[in-house]
């Protein structure tokens, strides 16, 4: 029972709790309405706004609660701490509301973030402040004596700017036996005083007559103010003009011009003479607005236009207009002329910015509220409806809010800062009159940065290339990146990271300026140590959250002319490159005595090794191929020649800075017998090593059987497996040490180059631009036809290469000038691949 009555109970609450917050919605929404006595003092409380709108005091100065107003000096004032409403000055009603009866004062009060607008009514009540007046303090009437009884004259009317109640409610004359008083209302609530003749008058009895009227007004007590009226009998004068119509209407324009004829009123009296003379003239009750508005010719009675008409000071005027005679009594008729003024459209809408944030993030959801903007005509009908609308810019739309004349400016989709930056808005309010009006109001909204961009770098990838041997400590080369974003969140700093642990101690002697991208190394490079490198650079903003780019540099070291040729052979037992050869004394010219080899650790230009003779006994006897290092004989000996003969040789390579080496052979002539002797035992020795190398020239042979059919396996997967773009500039070659010439083949555009030259290294570089000693290549990307040649190609590399190797092994020499065994068979694959 006890869990039933608080489930009841919590029901209860939670229904109580929908009720008041829809209770205090519906107050939200709702417009406020006060009301307040004029001339009270300044600060005096009109109502708490907060608590009638459910408002929370406590967030009301963070939202920066305020009343907006148009005004300089403000009515009224919102304490932004309480949410109280208050009077800033002394109100005059009279002042505020001159032309109206009931004087309301409407506000609007504005609270940020989110932004709510709520409108609040005041009423300011009219006390009785002010006594009824005449326009003038005495007035004088001339009354023919033949009046009879009943007649009828029209006083000027006492005015108070006071309203309704404490307005002029009735009027009282001084005790007399002549005349008596009748109050005539009038539209908005004006009442006439009209002065009846109550019996005959007598002119030789009483000339004159001094009357007093008064007027009050309902206060209590009530104010009164007086007019004397001074009556002069004159004589007879019998009929009264006569208007010729009852009712005078007519429709004036505003605007019109000065001049303009309204209407043309007409009235005739059946007297003669003068008494039968009618002027025209406006009523005593005409107010002075009117008098300056318009005037009446007297003797046509055309009423025309004096000052300037605007419907929206006053729709409509009716004026009494006055017909008298010329009799020496004069006898009047009035008659209203009513007047309405129809609206032309020569008012501009007003745009009046309420709120307005001049900045945006680019991140902004669609529907934010940029501004807040109401629109007002003065005109009324159609020519006072205005359509209202944003110039064409991309991301910003116009929405329309509960109130006909407010609406907000709201971003239409998302922004993005660096494409543009700022936006001027040019809101266009457009009335429906015929022609219509318009006005502009143009507000420019900055779009306020985020960091959504990544740096991103001038190059990727970036491809560098310098020469072995530099300064440590010296900028090698700059990366450089930029961010679209600004200030901060474009401040880039960059660091230096490797891509495995094979790069990681090399990139350790690397360092990057964080600022500037600029790289120095901390060590030489050696060109025959390391040919080529890869690092990463990350690029990193200073946002929050961070963002980072990174971008692969790609280093390729280029040789220098740094090592000088190393002989090879001869070499004699003590590491000298000094040799002695024995040759026939009968050998015919042609004969091959030696040859010279050398070895350079440089590539391309500065690795081709040249042979010259330095120093030899006889320039006739011998010579010296300058690119194989090659001597021979170059004619039969005689008896005359010298037994032994010294040859020094020059080896020096084609560097800029060419570097060099000498060798020595000393070549000894031997008569044939001794030349046979020594070949026999040469071959003895040779014989007997020729059954172990049989066996190892079979496993090696073998080896290479295997080997073969290995790299024919990965060559059909490479192929299967390439794509047919290529993605390396450069196609390197194997490397064979010695004076062999090599290639190096590169791309360049549609076209492979083959560079032609001695001794070119795994790894080696060609600088682009230059094609001297080069051939061209097909291209790579090769038809069926293509492939099926590669292939043969592959097995006659394969097919020669192990003939050469045979060879070695049993001691042969390599044809000079020709390949390698081991270059043979990866040329083969290389080529293919």
């Amino acid at each position: 029972m006890g869990q039933r009555k608080r489930g009841a109970g919590r029901l209860r609450g939670y229904l109580f709790g929908c009720f008041c917050a829809v209770l205090l919605r519906s107050l939200a929404s709702a417009q406020l309405r006060y009301s307040i006595s004029e001339e009270v003092n300044g600060g005096t409380v009109v109502g708490n706004i907060a608590k009638d709108l459910g408002l929370d005091k406590s967030t009301l100065k963070d939202r920066k609660y305020r009343a907006v107003s148009s005004d300089a000096d403000p009515l009224f004032h919102v304490n932004e701490n309480d949410g109280i409403l208050y009077v800033s000055r002394k109100i005059d009603r009279e002042t505020v509301c001159s032309d109206s009866s009931t004087c309301m004062i409407n506000l609007k009060t504005v609270l940020e973030n989110p932004l709510e607008v709520h409108y609040v009514r005041v009423e300011v009540l009219d006390i009785n402040d002010h006594s009824p007046s005449f326009q003038d303090n005495e007035t004088t009437l001339e009354i023919s004596e033949s009046v009879l009884p009943g007649t009828r004259y029209q006083l000027k009317s006492a005015k108070d700017p006071d309203s309704g109640h404490f307005s002029v409610q009735h009027y009282k004359l001084s005790q007399n036996d002549h005349f008596r008083l009748e109050v005539k209302d009038k539209r908005n609530d004006i009442k006439l005083p009209i002065l009846i003749v109550q019996k005959p008058l007598d002119r030789e009895t009483a000339g004159s007559h001094s009357l007093t009227l008064t007027a009050l007004d309902g206060g209590k007590p009530p104010k009164s103010g007086y007019m004397n009226i001074l009556i002069n009998v004159l004589d007879v004068n019998d009929n009264v003009p006569v208007f010729s119509k009852d009712v005078y209407s007519v429709m004036l324009n505003e605007n019109s011009p000065v001049e303009t004829t309204v209407i043309q009123v007409n009235a005739t009296d059946l007297d003669e003479g003068p008494n039968g003379e009618v002027v025209y003239s406006f009523s005593n009750s005409v107010s002075k607005n009117i008098l300056d508005l318009f005037d009446i010719n007297s003797l046509t009675g055309e009423l025309t236009v004096k000052g300037l008409i605007d419907f929206e000071d006053k729709d409509e005027y009716e004026i009494e207009i006055q017909a008298s005679d010329k009799g020496l009594a004069p006898l009047t008729a009035e008659k209203s002329v009513v007047i309405k003024i129809i609206d032309l459209n020569d008012n501009a809408p007003e745009i009046e910015v309420t709120s307005f944030s001049s900045s945006v993030p680019e991140d902004s959801r669609p529907g934010t509220t940029v501004a807040l903007i109401s629109v007002n005509d003065l005109d009324s009908g159609l020519n006072g409806k205005i359509i209202c609308s944003i110039s064409e810019e991309a991301g910003f739309a116009l929405s329309a809010s509960l109130q006909d004349t407010m609406f907000s400016i709201v971003t239409k989709s998302s922004l993005d800062r660096e494409k543009k930056s700022q936006y001027d808005l040019t809101i266009t309010a457009k009335d429906a009159g015929h022609p219509s009006l318009s006005s502009e109001k143009t507000i420019s909204v900055v779009v306020s940065d985020v960091n959504d961009n990544s740096p991103e770098f001038l190059q990727s990838p970036y491809t560098f290339y310098i020469t072995e041997g530099n300064e440590p400590g010296a900028k090698m080369f700059s990366v450089k990146a930029f961010d679209r974003d600004e200030n901060e969140n474009a401040l880039i700093s960059y660091h230096v990271t490797g891509e495995g642990s094979k790069e990681s101690t090399l990139i350790s002697f690397l360092n990057i300026n964080s600022e500037t991208g600029d790289i120095v190394a901390m060590r030489q490079f050696d060109f025959e140590t390391l040919k080529t490198f890869r690092f990463q650079v990350v690029a990193s903003d200073s946002g929050t959250p961070s963002l980072s780019s990174n971008v692969t540099v790609n280093v390729f070291i280029l040789d220098q002319n740094d090592n000088a040729p190393v002989i090879l052979y001869p070499v004699s037992s003590n590491g000298s490159a000094e040799g002695v050869e024995e040759i026939p004394r009968n050998v015919n010219a042609g004969h091959l005595v030696t040859k010279v080899r050398a070895y350079d650790a440089d590539i391309g230009y500065n690795g081709w090794l040249l042979f010259s003779l330095q120093e030899v006994t006889d320039h006739s006897l011998f010579g010296l191929d300058r690119y194989t290092g090659q001597i021979r004989t170059l004619r039969s000996f005689t008896e005359t020649d010298e037994a032994e003969h010294k040859l020094v040789i020059l080896v020096k390579d084609n560097g800029n800075v060419s570097l060099s080496a000498t060798a020595t052979v000393i070549v000894k002539l031997v008569e044939p017998k001794e030349a046979f002797a020594a070949s026999d035992v040469k071959s003895a020795a040779k014989d007997d090593e020729d059954t172990n190398v049989t066996f190892y020239l079979m496993i090696t042979l073998g080896s290479v059987s295997v080997l073969f059919i290995i790299s024919i396996i990965v060559l059909i997967a490479m192929q299967c497996s390439k794509s047919p773009d290529y993605t390396s500039k450069y196609l390197q070659e194997t490397n064979y040490d010695g004076t062999l010439c090599h290639s190096i083949q590169y791309r360049s555009g549609d076209k492979r180059y083959m560079l032609v030259g001695p001794r070119m290294s795994i790894g080696s570089t060609i600088v682009p631009g230059s094609h001297a000693n080069t051939l061209v290549l097909p291209d790579r990307r090769r038809t069926s036809e293509e492939v099926s040649s590669c292939e043969t190609d592959i097995w006659t590399h394969g097919v020669s290469a192990i003939l050469k190797m045979s060879n070695a092994l049993l001691g042969h020499h390599f044809v000079v000038g020709s390949t390698p065994p081991e270059q043979e068979l990866v040329s083969g694959l290389s080529y293919c691949s």
